[in-house]
């Protein structure tokens, strides 16, 4: 059975979408991996991706038009491989990929990342362009009737030996590139396909292979969800983190389902298999899809927002532009406290839920730790109350310790009470008195 162990704990990071969208330059990854390493390193956060269509030219030109500019031109190499826009990326020009870029990420104790498309390019099986280390076309391997719905750029593979050595050829590549991460779209949810979702089960499986098989550890990430539930277990073996939800955006109501999507995925989160609650959309955001703006979340859902994150044990990757991070966004950001209930030995659960509040703990057998987090979760100040037997099923008292503000409440108590504005949480460490 296929298993890496190259996300021993969740991966937290930096992805240039949710700013950039397809518009991202090298100067400006550099500047949030710069940032990055200056501030955030010390905390956890460690991988820089590069996200969708870093290979097109002129993406984001006609942006008010289209997000992806129907067949416009794509760099690639003799191989059918796509590679690096030299007008965004000018290191990558005389066939030196991203590996410049990488090095310069690496040298800063960062780890790159890329995002890719599943399959092989529309162009490449056009011009019947070859496959390295066969005698095979890229006509034979694609397979024409498997597209993405929103994106013209790729067929998906068949499930061939040619197939197979076009994914290798990928990862030999990207693995000579020093890349650490992978971003696979359309192949977690083939979503043009509602009676096949999971039609791309098998690219998934080639993929994984082709990584096995590099000689690089590359960490593998699975877009766009929502994940199949049913599909759990194919998830666990062939990757490291998969999309339960779609694109998440700074709206409430998707923030307020997303309570709904980790109770389903609750019993699936363990060392290097994560659910993924998709990106933060906070800070600064929007730029390259005209619209520059401040998160729509207001302090208490972002708070919100991060505490699940954490306590469910979902990789985090911010979307924000990190030079342009205010004082408040850092603070959410850089709290040890809270971003250490990402380690896997803390196993999310969910104690109750109903319309209006929620109450989720964690515990970490290992080290004898318990954690809880109250959610208010309706659009008015509510009062939340839940005894510490529903907690600790042992002790019937308990002091508290706030994790968001540091304050200690030593003594023991029987009844965990707050009132919480809408949309606000409180989380607490739960220290048990016998």
């Amino acid at each position: 059975m296929y298993k890496n162990d190259f996300a021993p704990y969740p991966p937290m990071g930096w992805n240039s979408y949710d700013y950039y969208d397809t518009t991202v330059t090298e100067a400006e990854i550099k500047a949030n991996a710069d940032y990055m390493a200056s501030h955030l390193k010390s905390f956890g956060w460690q991988y820089i991706i590069i996200d969708i269509q870093w290979y097109a030219k002129d993406a984001g030109s006609m942006r008010s038009k289209f997000q992806y500019i129907p067949f416009s031109p794509l760099n690639m190499d003799e191989y059918s491989r796509l590679l690096p826009d030299p007008e965004r990326f000018p290191s990558s020009r005389n066939g030196a990929g991203f590996a410049p870029l990488a090095d310069y990420i690496h040298r800063l104790g960062l780890k790159f990342g890329i995002h890719i498309m599943r399959g092989i390019p529309r162009i490449a099986a056009h011009l019947h362009g070859t496959i390295k280390g066969t005698n095979v076309t890229a006509d034979m391997a694609a397979d024409p009737s498997s597209i993405c719905g929103w994106n013209p750029d790729m067929y998906g593979v068949k499930n061939t030996p040619a197939g197979q050595a076009y994914y290798d050829s990928l990862l030999e590549l990207y693995s000579s590139w020093g890349v650490d991460f992978i971003k696979c779209d359309d192949i977690c949810n083939t979503n043009l396909y509602p009676r096949a979702p999971y039609s791309a089960r098998y690219e998934i499986e080639m993929l994984a292979a082709a990584i096995s098989r590099c000689g690089r550890p590359i960490t593998l990430s699975l877009s766009p969800g929502p994940a199949l539930i049913e599909q759990a277990w194919h998830y666990e073996t062939y990757a490291n983190m998969w999309r339960i939800t779609d694109d998440f955006w700074d709206c409430w109501d998707s923030l307020k389902h997303m309570f709904t999507r980790c109770e389903l995925w609750q019993n699936h989160v363990k060392k290097g298999c994560y659910p993924d609650c998709d990106m933060l959309p906070i800070g600064m955001v929007g730029k390259g899809f005209g619209e520059e703006r401040k998160t729509r979340f207001t302090k208490e859902e972002q708070r919100t927002m991060i505490t699940l994150w954490c306590l469910f044990g979902s990789p985090l990757m911010l979307g924000a532009e990190l030079t342009k991070l205010d004082d408040f966004t850092l603070s959410l950001l850089t709290n040890k406290r809270v971003l250490d209930l990402l380690d896997p030995k803390c196993c999310p659960h969910q104690v109750s839920k109903n319309d209006s509040q929620v109450v989720w703990t964690a515990r970490n057998e290992e080290e004898n730790t318990l954690y809880t987090a109250l959610f208010n979760i309706s659009d008015q100040e509510t009062e939340l109350a839940i005894p510490v037997t529903d907690l600790t099923l042992l002790e019937a008292e308990a002091a508290l310790i706030d994790l968001w503000s540091g304050e200690d409440f030593s003594h023991p108590i029987n009844t965990i009470q707050c009132i919480l504005p809408p949309h606000s949480c409180r989380l607490y460490q739960v220290l048990p008195m016998k």
